[in-house]
């Protein structure tokens, strides 16, 4: 027993000092993956902190319902060696579906080999957002949104059921520390994941009963990857060819494709310091656009400019080389 427990701390020690001494971090991933490709970017940065002992997926979700979708969250997370991670995808008739110009997700569904054939097979996602929820400590998860809010308006309208007596809204408030939302463009802004499904967009924003934490559009458009990543002869992945494939047939990649998504992922996982300084207040969302509020004791914040581009895009582009535990 003595060894066990010896063994045991020299683990969690371990652990600790690989992540700087931060938090494990339990987190979801709700993905529109497919209209844009950073998701991917995103996806792998996920991986590639879980690998290093930063961060327990729970689950990749899709807020997307474009066939494509989920098979293309089960060859990333199964080429990253995690293909029990649960998903799930929106079921209304209203959900956004939303494929991508340069037929990325076609070549990836083509070349590798995936159990769920199309999205619509997947569980719904408020489902498998109250399974994970419900078996997780008291205030233990991060959901961090890259996507439609589309899931999470859903999961607050959800009703006690079989999985959970709490209601969505109740669940949520008692199993979610933060929301971390790749949306709005800050102070005020006019952005895709708001504007496309802005009725959900309001409620979640409006409705959430724990902190948010946006990472708006300014903060990941100058943050540009993808060239090193095509470069690197020896580096064999999916995200390499999805960007290998989409950077030419983008105009305005010439230089690399922005990162969005990655950063919400990087700061959902890391947290925010020394990577970016935070403006507190509340966002308030008008027919798809965003304003701002400031307040310092506000339940949102929003990400802003603190470490220089270059290095952060270094750090970003590292982490989506990664290539999974050998």
């Amino acid at each position: 027993m003595y060894k066990i427990l010896i063994a045991l701390l020299f683990t969690i020690s371990g652990v600790y000092a690989q992540t700087g001494g931060r938090q494990v971090k339990s987190i979801i991933l709700d993905t529109d993956i497919g209209p844009d490709y950073d998701d991917v970017g995103a996806m792998a940065v996920m991986h590639a902190l879980a690998d290093r002992g930063e961060a327990r997926p729970l689950a990749v979700i899709a807020s997307n319902k474009n066939e494509l979708v989920v098979p293309t969250i089960e060859i990333l997370n199964t080429f990253f060696g995690r293909p029990e991670l649960p998903t799930g995808a929106p079921k209304g008739e209203a959900a956004p579906s939303f494929g991508a110009t340069q037929k990325w997700p076609e070549m990836l569904v083509e070349k590798y080999p995936h159990k769920i054939r199309k999205t619509s097979d997947a569980p719904a996602a408020v489902e498998t957002y109250r399974k994970v929820l419900a078996k997780q400590p008291d205030q233990s998860v991060t959901i961090i949104t890259i996507g439609f809010l589309t899931n999470l308006a859903d999961l607050l309208d959800s009703e006690p059921d079989a999985i959970s007596p709490l209601s969505g809204v109740n669940l949520v408030r008692k199993k979610v520390q933060q929301l971390v939302s790749m949306a709005g463009g800050f102070p005020s802004g006019w952005e895709y994941n708001v504007r496309i499904d802005s009725v959900a967009s309001e409620k979640v924003f409006s409705q959430w009963p724990t902190e948010i934490l946006f990472s708006g559009f300014e903060i990941g458009n100058n943050i540009k990857t993808g060239l090193k990543i095509i470069a690197d002869e020896k580096l064999q992945s999916p995200v390499k060819e999805v960007y290998a494939l989409s950077i030419p047939k983008s105009k305005g990649d010439a230089d690399g494709r922005m990162s969005w998504d990655q950063t919400a992922v990087l700061v959902g996982i890391r947290g925010v310091q020394p990577y970016f300084g935070l403006k507190r207040g509340k966002i308030i969302i008008e027919g798809g656009s965003n304003k701002w509020q400031d307040d310092p004791m506000g339940p949102h914040a929003y990400l802003t400019e603190s470490m220089p581009v270059a290095p952060l895009t270094s750090l970003i582009e590292g982490l989506m080389m990664w290539e999974g535990k050998k």
